[in-house]
């Protein structure tokens, strides 16, 4: 069985820094795309970060240079370190997987509307609150 177990959200304050970590079982995130995205106070997700199968990464513009994604594959978990925290990063963070299997079921999104980058299977999310 596939799942995605988030940790580490948190409130903290403007210009903190905080991780948060997705650990999965049933895959490989090594071989997988991992993503992860938020949703604010609508229902639709934008898309934070990719990390994919051969190491490349990705941010929106609203993140780089203050977020960063890795992958621990000896314990098959993907980070997202969150630094100098915004209020418009307030959100519950999703971690999302594509192991590349081709065509799967999948899990149920969590929000409405397309996606920047289709995956396959999502956690339950992490909620971020930053106060200024």
């Amino acid at each position: 069985e596939v799942q995605l177990v988030e940790s580490g959200g948190c409130s903290v304050q403007s210009g903190g820094s905080l991780r948060i970590s997705c650990t999965a079982s049933g895959f490989d995130v090594a071989t997988s795309d991992m993503a992860w995205y938020r949703r604010g106070s609508g229902n639709e997700c934008e898309l934070v970060s990719t990390i994919r199968h051969d190491g490349e990464t990705f941010y929106t513009p609203l993140v780089k240079g203050r977020f960063t994604a890795a992958t621990d594959s000896s314990k098959n978990t993907v980070y997202l370190d969150l630094n100098n925290l915004k209020p418009e990063d307030t959100g519950v963070y999703y971690c999302a997987a594509d192991p590349r299997w081709g065509v799967v079921a999948g899990s149920a999104r969590p929000c409405s509307g397309p996606l920047s980058d289709p995956m396959d299977y999502w956690g339950k999310g992490n909620l971020v609150t930053i106060s200024s």
